[in-house]
């Protein structure tokens, strides 16, 4: 990857005792397949070490996404609700809300309108 594609900008708590974890993803208009693999890879990795804590996703910097981020994203909550932890999405433009919508995956995930909300649902 040229460039990361999600950096996480905040936790509350230390080691073992972080309750919720504020990642901002940042991804272009297209993914191509070796690109989407890394960020799938490095984002299940992520949340493999503390899924059962909570998770916000910052999508400011994301105006669309596909088929294979949209179920890379449903793949995320599965894991992190499974192990009793809270993903929730913010911030998240019109463009993408229209996505969502139309998908029917508004109805899947928390989404918030600000960060601060996001975090006190993510607690």
């Amino acid at each position: 990857m040229a460039q990361p594609h999600f950096t996480v900008v905040h936790t509350e708590g230390a080691g073992a005792a972080v309750t919720v974890s504020v990642v901002e993803m940042r991804l272009p208009q297209m993914l191509d397949s070796s690109e989407f693999d890394e960020l799938n890879e490095a984002m299940l990795a992520l949340v493999q070490g503390r899924p059962s804590a909570g998770w916000v996703m910052d999508l400011t910097h994301v105006s669309y996404m596909g088929s294979a981020m949209l179920g890379l994203m449903v793949n995320l909550r599965q894991r992190i609700r499974g192990a009793g932890g809270r993903l929730v999405l913010c911030n998240m433009p019109p463009s993408l809300m229209q996505i969502f919508r139309t998908c029917c995956m508004e109805r899947l995930f928390t989404i918030a309108k600000t960060r601060a909300e996001a975090i006190k649902f993510a607690r």
